[in-house]
């Protein structure tokens, strides 16, 4: 199998932002010395607004020009050290601010979608080019913040004027809907894991302009989440992650979906929901094709040590034997 560690880089959103030591840059040094030994590069979705906003602001605040300085030291390193740097594009950072001591985030628009067409082409622009600027590697590959790639049209013109031809949001079966995010990828079969579209990221057509390849996705209980919710509650330092901000709260509507009901996961190394990276491996490797993608996504800030042992435990049974790949290749 081809397979794929892939991360939102990036803050929380919620009322704290975290640091970007604890959130991102501790996290991924961390994740480092577990890949670095087998040879095995991965993936970051960059979210580039973060990185405008910071350019924008460094000369102001102290602060921020050392946040600047320590997050783009980072990415040079790992582009140098042949990890793909990727598009990740969180639009709220156009309406967001720094107040002097923390990130004040408006979401009120957090969707691509909620802008007009001339500003998602003004920010896909914007962002690819400062992402080549600090990287120095042109992204190939696309994954919307929070999924919310839907409408894709204007997006999809605007990634292809940047050559950007790849996304890598979709999560089959995966279905969200609050005032702020929207996704639905339920008619996207499971087993389907890259395939060409044109205009509707969730509609093959073998002439499109781009290639989706899919996050994996696993079918769990609601127990899952119930256990989830326990671990969360008890605060083992196993558990807890790494990162030090709060993250937007999901509607209790999804909460209640989630306990009560059978649903789909990404394939995730955050937190608990790396208990079942295995399980879900051995189902696509015996439901898909032998050169299937299994793609895996993680948010450094979400990390926990329990998260990083189960990854470390899958990557050393299973390095030999596939192919380990960034959309770069």
């Amino acid at each position: 199998m081809n397979i794929y560690i892939t991360l939102d880089y990036e803050l929380f959103f919620g009322k704290h932002s975290g640091s970007v030591e604890n959130c991102i840059i501790k996290p991924t040094e961390a994740l480092l010395k577990i890949v670095n030994p087998l040879k095995i590069k991965f993936t970051c979705f960059v979210d580039v607004g973060y990185l405008v906003k910071l350019e924008e602001q460094k000369e102001k605040y102290t602060q921020l020009k050392k946040d600047y300085q320590k997050i783009t030291a980072q990415i040079k390193n790992l582009a140098n050290q042949g990890h793909g740097m990727e598009l990740h594009i969180h639009p709220h950072w156009e309406d967001s601010h720094f107040n002097g001591k923390e990130w004040v985030f408006d979401t009120s628009r957090y969707k691509l979608a909620d802008f007009s067409s001339d500003k998602v082409h003004e920010i896909v622009t914007k962002y690819t080019k400062t992402l080549t600027k600090i990287s120095g590697q042109a992204p190939k590959a696309y994954r919307a913040g929070g999924w919310s790639a839907q409408p894709f049209t204007e997006i999809g013109k605007a990634l292809l004027k940047n050559n950007v031809r790849i996304d890598s949001t979709v999560f089959p079966k995966g279905y969200y809907n609050s005032s702020a995010q929207y996704y639905d990828f339920r008619k996207v079969a499971q087993f389907n894991t890259d395939y060409c579209f044109s205009e509707d990221l969730i509609k093959e057509n073998p002439e499109g302009n781009f290639k989706e390849i899919p996050i994996s996705s696993y079918k769990v209980s609601p127990f899952f989440f119930w256990k989830f919710a326990y671990h969360k509650l008890k605060k083992q330092s196993q558990h807890r992650a790494f990162g030090d901000g709060s993250a937007i709260a999901k509607t209790k509507k999804d909460t209640f979906r989630l306990m009560l009901a059978p649903s789909h996961s990404v394939v995730s190394i955050d937190g608990y929901k790396a208990s079942f990276i295995q399980e879900a491996y051995y189902w696509y490797k015996k439901n898909t094709k032998s050169m299937a993608n299994f793609v895996l996504i993680g948010h450094p800030k979400a990390f926990t040590p329990y998260a990083l042992k189960k990854l470390d435990e899958f990557l050393k049974t299973s390095h030999k034997n596939n192919h380990f790949k960034t959309f770069q290749d």
